[in-house]
This record gives C-alpha cells, sequence and structure tokens, in this order.
C-alpha cells in the first residue's frame, strides 16, 4: 500500500521551508521512523521519518526546493521489499555521476566542495558504501591540522580557512553561495530592530571574584549532588536577572502596537551559537527553577543546538534574553534586542584589571556588561538601576538567595 509522505505542518510563524537533504533514495528501504529527509526553516531544521516499514518508492520534490506546509514530497511502499534502483534513483542521487565514481549524496557532495575535501579520500558509510553528510563531517573531524608552511603562516589563523578552491595563489577568485533560511531571517529580523526600535544600551561592570570563589569552593559538591550538571555563571545570571525582572516590570514587558503587556512571569533566553547561527532557546518559568535547573536546561539547549534538534516550541516566546560573548573573547558590545522583548543583557569576558577599593588599587576580575534597551518603553534611570542591581546581586551571591 502506497502512504503519502508530507512536509510537516509549520506553526503561524513559519511560512515555508527549503528541502534540505534526502537521508534515503528511491528504490531504498525504509523501517518505520527513520529519518528520510530534513526541511529546513527560518528557524529550526525539522526531520520528517517514516511511518512504516517498506521502500520509498518516489520523490516530487529535490534537495534545495521550496515546501510548503503539509505538501506531498514523496510516496512510500509499505511492506515492499528494497529491489534495484530505478533509474529515477540514479537521476535524484545525482545525475552528473559517472561510472567509477564514488557514489555520494548530493548533500555530502556539496559540503564536500565547500570545505575543500577531497572526496576520493571518505569512506561511505550508507547503502553500498554511499557517501552521506555524516561521512564528510566525520572525515573533516578525524583529519590530522595540517602542517604549518614554513614563514607563510601569519600569526594569528583566521577562525575558518578559505574552502580550497578560493586558496588558490595569486588568484582574486571569489565564490557566491546563497543565504540559508535561518540566515536570511536573522538578517531580516536584525535589520527590523534596527528600524523599528529606539535602542539604547548602558554599561556596568561588574567584580566577579565573589561568584568565582563560590564556584571554585562547590562546583565538585555541586556536580556530584546534582547528577553532573556543571555550576557556571550562567546559572547564577539568570536568577539575578529574574530577581531584577521582578523589580523592573518594564524590563521584562513588551510593546503591541499601542499597548505594554506586562508579563507577569520571567520566561529567559539564552542565546546558543550553532553552526547555522544564533538561537535563542527559552527557559520557561526561570523564576521557579533552581540554578542546578537552569545549567542543566541551558546545557541541554547547546547540546540541541549543536546536533540542529531545537524545536520551534522551545525557540519561541520569551520575555527578555541574556547573551554572552565572553566565552568568545569579546570585551565590551551592545547586543541587539530579540523583538518583541524590550530588553536583552550582554555579558562579556573576565579579565583581571587594576580596579580603586577602599582608596588602594587592587587586581579583580572583571566583567562588562551591557543591557540594550527599548527606550520608547524603558527609561534610562530604570534601564540603569536594572542593571545596577544585577551587578549587586552578582558582586554578593548571597542576596540572589535572600532577594534582597
Amino acid at each position: 500500500m502506497a502512504i503519502e509522505i508530507k512536509a510537516p505542518t509549520f506553526p503561524e510563524s513559519v511560512q515555508e521551508g527549503s528541502l534540505a537533504t534526502w537521508h534515503k533514495q528511491p528504490g531504498e528501504a525504509v523501517t518505520r521512523d527513520e529519518l528520510l529527509v530534513d526541511i529546513e526553516t527560518d528557524k529550526v531544521v525539522l526531520e520528517v521519518v517514516a511511518p512504516a516499514d517498506g521502500v520509498l518508492a518516489e520523490v516530487f520534490a529535490a534537495e534545495g526546493d521550496t515546501v510548503q506546509s503539509g505538501q506531498l514530497i514523496a510516496k512510500l511502499e509499505e511492506g515492499a521489499v528494497a529491489s534495484a534502483a530505478p533509474p529515477a534513483a540514479a537521476a535524484a542521487a545525482d545525475s552528473a555521476e559517472s561510472v567509477g565514481e564514488p557514489q555520494i549524496n548530493p548533500a555530502a557532495k556539496k559540503l564536500a566542495q565547500e570545505r575543500g575535501i577531497n572526496i576520493a579520500e571518505v569512506t561511505g558509510s550508507g547503502k553500498g558504501g554511499r557517501i552521506i553528510k555524516e561521512d564528510v563531517l566525520n572525515h573533516q573531524a578525524a583529519a590530522p591540522a595540517p602542517a604549518p608552511a614554513a614563514a607563510a603562516a601569519p600569526a594569528a589563523a583566521p577562525a575558518m580557512a578559505l574552502p580550497a578552491e578560493l586558496a588558490a595563489s595569486g588568484e582574486r577568485v571569489e565564490k557566491r553561495v546563497p543565504m540559508t533560511r535561518m540566515r536570511k531571517r536573522i538578517a531580516e529580523r536584525l535589520l527590523e530592530v534596527t528600524q523599528n526600535t529606539a535602542s539604547l544600551t548602558t554599561f556596568n561592570e561588574v567584580d566577579m571574584s565573589a561568584l568565582m570563589e563560590l564556584r571554585k569552593q562547590f562546583k565538585e559538591q555541586f556536580e556530584k549532588t546534582h547528577n553532573g550538571t556543571r555550576l557556571g555563571f550562567m546559572g547564577l545570571f539568570v536568577k539575578a536577572a529574574v530577581e531584577a525582572l521582578k523589580r523592573y516590570p518594564s524590563v521584562n514587558a513588551s510593546i503591541d502596537g499601542n499597548d505594554i503587556v506586562y508579563h507577569g512571569y520571567q520566561d529567559v533566553g539564552v542565546a546558543v551559537s550553532s553552526e547555522r547561527g544564533l538561537v535563542v532557546p527559552v527557559l520557561r518559568n526561570a523564576e521557579n527553577m533552581s540554578v542546578a535547573d537552569i545549567e542543566h536546561g541551558v546545557y541541554q539547549y547547546a547540546m540541541k543546538a549543536r546536533e540542529g534538534k531545537l524545536s520551534i516550541e522551545e525557540m519561541s516566546g520569551g520575555t527578555f534574553t541574556i547573551t554572552n560573548g565572553g566565552v568568545f573573547g569579546s570585551l565590551l558590545s551592545t547586543p541587539i534586542i530579540n523583538p518583541p522583548q524590550t530588553a536583552i543583557l550582554g555579558m562579556h569576558k573576565i579579565q583581571d584589571r587594576p580596579v580603586a577599593i577602599n582608596g588602594e588599587v587592587v587586581i579583580r576580575p572583571m566583567m562588562y556588561l551591557a543591557l540594550s534597551y527599548d527606550h520608547r518603553l524603558i527609561d534610562g534611570k530604570e534601564a540603569v538601576q536594572f542593571l545596577v542591581a544585577i551587578k549587586e546581586m552578582i558582586e554578593n551571591p548571597a542576596k540572589i538567595l535572600l532577594e534582597i
């Protein structure tokens, strides 16, 4: 019996998606719940799995095609046994492959070309030795680092090397690639913020001595007590932000047309970096979470972000956002508000600096904090007081516990 495979029903905020990768080709056997195809939206990658055992009979959309919610993309022959792949399978796989060349999925071939990987050196793990995207990634991860060229490499290498086809010596070459759907959406939202908000940023600095000493004293006991959850700084920063948001509800509010929406809860978004771009999963009801709950939640979100497993629901909503550019070495920045929120807190690199305490110059581990806020709703006085409240709680963590 033929079963129709359709694109998932997208949420209202998502209009369409791009078919990213076929993990199965026509004529190949599949098992129930086995991954068939990835569909990339402007927020997440959605996975479509097989509804039953059988054979993938036909595909109606190629990699890179735009698909709508509920659109028919393939047919599965339930209970059928795989046989020799039909001509359509070969065409769908890659019509340009010639006899003697390694069999490779289109997505894997594209990735190998972008990263300058010789496909002949990659071992395929797919059916019949076919090379899939994961094989290319695994090959790159296992490859030894290239030896530095004598007297040629600069003192500081760029974070991301150019693809091999762009690194030809003496040539002014370029490569044009389309933005991913998610990167395009990020660009649109950032431009929208700069045009539609009265964004302003206030700064302060915080002495991290007390927090670092607290972490040093209890990190091993904390990890043992909470089943391997590590004690970082984010947990206490979220707790401090929650207490400050309770005192200054405008910072936790949003603007809806001519109305101000005050939220009686604190849903804190934590910016997480992924290969596809910056994503902001949300810690729901953070006011009811312990430090251990927050640390565990942030870790789980980070793992999902790296694997592309975050759901749209996990990234929707949020009343306030925290971003930590310090993990990448940022000393100071002005974070951009995540609409419809009206404020975002930026953490930065901890750096030993001379500061004056009680008339004496001492060296302390200091961090710059930045609060970007929408001046249409939040006055400068309120923004400064909010940031000072966080500073005081971080410099004296007992205030977080006592809620003072």
